[in-house]
């Protein structure tokens, strides 16, 4: 089918294994500003009971007793809450060596208590700065005073965290910046029905969570999501859907304006109620607003451009993936480019020792533009995160990063660069992450090597994991899965057809027929019968698939546009080109509604269109479709992105079609020197373009 791609498959089910292992991504980014847009990680549909057991199964190897540790007393105990007696042991941003000002009631407190009463998982939702952890941490102590208060420092130590307040009778899991605590090696549904059913006491989980990450968490983001990143996503929000939601605006109301003007005798809030008509409360008393002004003013001549620059590079390491903090060393590598890339010497920059103490010197005495930890290491203050327009990730700031983390800080950096579709940069982290023995890389490299271009060596891969003695049944359909689909993507379509018989076969037996990962199965081999000429039965095939999504998932949205453009395709004979374009722009407007014009499924079927354009003989208007489509592709893509590749191939052949030889024949030279130097040798994209510089010949 001219135009469509893995990305634009029916989203493969990865059974729970994906789940588990590319699942760390979202909470990888939790610390970083998720880029908007089709490659975005969200989060969504709920997966079944048993995928989160067979998380419990893949937990990485611990870690140091330092990155595992958990919120201690100085005699190393879990304090009550109680005892928790400075907010900033909780998470609330205040300035070092000062102390966090007084507590003003939030509206949402009677809801939060509230919802405390009913159920055991409250998260409250809302705005960086807002105000959420400190409003959590008041409340834990107030309704819990005598509670033990476990709070994790890492998403390492959240299965010593669940352990811990198990042990307990009594205990708040406090889990500030979920987000942080989602995915590989984090907190499973699993985990926490065994923290609410390990028999008498009474067990509660507080969580916060940025507005930006929960919203990928909604239904109509997994139209954003392909392959592997679908299973992460569903992982992540089945936790979520077991919370009680609380938003906690970051404007504050006038009844809360009028509590906190009792405590106008401390400065910061004094100076906050000044602007409460513009920002927050809190945010301006964490000083969000202040500090974004001041890193974009610093870039002056004769200011602080170095610390600009500093802070830059630290923000960019966020939203690479990088969790850890960074040791000065590094930074000071890091920003060199930055500040060469904007005068360099003619901004006449500050020495490094001043723009470090500028970068870290907090406004309105809470936070600096950079945070230093307790060992002397720096991370960017989260809110400059939401700093709309910022430009992608350099490549030498990715580059010169992979070079100097470890293997785990790779895992990180490759599956972010996955799910931001920088597929090269993934390849690159997680064959890091797997050669230093990150186990949990074996599966996501895989993936990531096939979307690349390498889809045989991925097969190969795949069945390999597959194979394995003692694998789960579940973990082997999932591997065979992705095994199969590579399998059709390198061309033995007819092998594919064959490999996906059996695994619908097991699949069916090992899940509910309506199940969506035998759905996807069945997609699948529809889609390679169709692929290896059997269109007819296809077609058959694919009808019967829609009735069936329409009927048990109708809100999957998605995965029935795909199965109609699918039913489109293979139903369109010469005789019918001209119902099939019609059904085809009603499905595209119904794609944009639903998805969004950057949706992968959109762009399928503006391929699709603009193949229709070429066979019926308008030149002109297939040559337009696809320049578009190729703009908007390497807007949302790298540049040798499969994705790309092909559609420029789509595009010299439509340019032979209309007659523009010599233009065709010097696109697809270049295009075929691109394909030649990232995929493989017999990939199907180098037997398109060399057929076609041969029919140009």
């Amino acid at each position: 089918m001219p135009g469509l791609r893995r990305g634009e498959q029916p989203l493969q089910g990865l059974i729970g294994f994906v789940a588990v292992v590319v699942a760390g991504c979202v909470a990888i980014v939790a610390a970083i500003t998720w880029l908007s847009g089709p490659w975005a990680a969200g989060v969504g549909a709920a997966v079944t009971a048993v995928y989160g057991l067979t998380a419990e199964l893949f937990r990485p190897r611990r870690r140091s007793r330092e990155e595992t540790d958990l919120l201690r007393d100085a005699r190393g105990r879990i304090p009550r809450a109680r005892q928790v007696s400075r907010p900033e042991a909780a998470g609330v941003r205040a300035a070092e060596g000062a102390t966090a000002p007084p507590y003003v009631p939030r509206d949402a407190e009677h809801e939060v208590l509230r919802r405390l009463e009913q159920t055991r998982f409250v998260l409250l939702v809302g705005e960086s700065a807002a105000g959420k952890s400190r409003l959590g941490y008041e409340v834990a102590r107030s309704r819990f005073p005598n509670y033990r208060f476990v709070a994790p420092r890492t998403r390492a130590a959240v299965l010593e965290a669940v352990a811990c307040a198990r042990s307990y009778g009594r205990a708040v899991l406090w889990l500030d910046d979920l987000e942080n605590y989602l995915g590989t090696d984090g907190i499973t549904v699993t985990m926490l029905r065994s923290l609410f059913d390990s028999g008498r006491g009474h067990r509660v989980v507080l969580g916060t969570m940025r507005v930006e990450e929960y919203r990928r968490f909604e239904a109509r983001e997994e139209s954003r999501l392909t392959g592997s990143d679908r299973d992460a996503w569903r992982t992540q929000r089945e936790l979520l859907q077991e919370a009680e939601v609380v938003r906690l605006s970051r404007r504050w109301s006038p009844s809360e304006c009028r509590r906190a003007a009792a405590h106008a005798d401390d400065a910061r809030i004094a100076a906050a109620l000044h602007t409460c008509d513009r920002f927050g409360i809190a945010e301006t008393i964490a000083a969000g607003p202040e500090l974004m002004d001041a890193w974009e003013n610093a870039w002056a001549p004769g200011t602080n451009p170095r610390a600009a620059a500093l802070v830059t590079a630290a923000v960019d390491c966020r939203r690479a993936g990088l969790r850890s903090a960074m040791t000065r060393a590094l930074l000071e590598l890091l920003h060199e480019p930055y500040l060469a890339e904007r005068g360099g010497a003619g901004l006449r920059p500050e020495t490094v020792n001043a723009a470090f103490q500028w970068a870290c010197t907090p406004a309105l005495a809470t936070s600096g533009l950079l945070i230093q930890d307790q060992g002397g290491r720096y991370q960017a203050f989260d809110y400059l995160l939401n700093t709309p327009g910022l430009a992608p990730v350099p490549d030498h700031l990715w580059n010169t990063l992979l070079a100097a983390v470890g293997p785990e800080d790779a895992y990180d950096l490759g599956l972010v660069a996955h799910q931001q579709a920088r597929l090269q940069r993934a390849i690159t982290a997680l064959t890091k992450a797997h050669q230093g023995s990150v186990t949990e890389a074996e599966f996501p490299l895989a993936l990531a090597l096939g979307d690349g271009g390498h889809p045989r060596e991925a097969a190969t891969r795949l069945q390999r994991i597959a194979e394995r003695p003692g694998t789960d049944s579940l973990l082997t359909l999932a591997a065979r899965h992705q095994a199969a689909f590579f399998t059709g993507e390198s061309g033995a379509t007819h092998q594919a057809v064959r490999l996906f018989g059996g695994i619908v076969d097991l699949a069916q037996t090992l899940l509910d027929p309506a199940h969506p990962d035998v759905l996807d199965a069945r997609h699948q081999l529809a889609y390679f019968t169709g692929e290896s000429g059997d269109t007819r039965s296809a077609a058959e095939q694919f009808r019967a698939l829609l009735s069936d999504r329409e009927r048990h998932h109708p809100d999957d949205h998605q995965q029935i546009i795909a199965t109609k453009r699918s039913c489109i395709w293979f139903s369109t004979s010469t005789g019918t080109l001209e119902e099939s374009e019609r059904h085809m722009h009603t499905l595209l407007d119904e794609a944009i509604t639903r998805l969004g014009a950057d949706a992968p499924h959109t762009l399928a079927i503006r391929s699709s269109l603009a193949t229709f354009a070429a066979r019926a003989g308008r030149h002109d208007e297939a040559l337009a479709c696809f320049a578009s489509l190729i703009e908007d592709r390497m807007r949302l893509l790298e540049p040798e992105h499969p994705h790309v590749i092909r559609s420029r191939l789509d595009w010299v052949q439509a340019l032979a079609g209309a007659g523009h030889t010599a233009q065709a024949r010097a696109e697809v030279l270049s295009t075929l020197h691109t394909a030649e130097h990232v995929l493989e040798p017999d990939h199907r994209h180098l037997h398109y373009a060399r057929n076609l510089l041969a029919q140009l010949s």
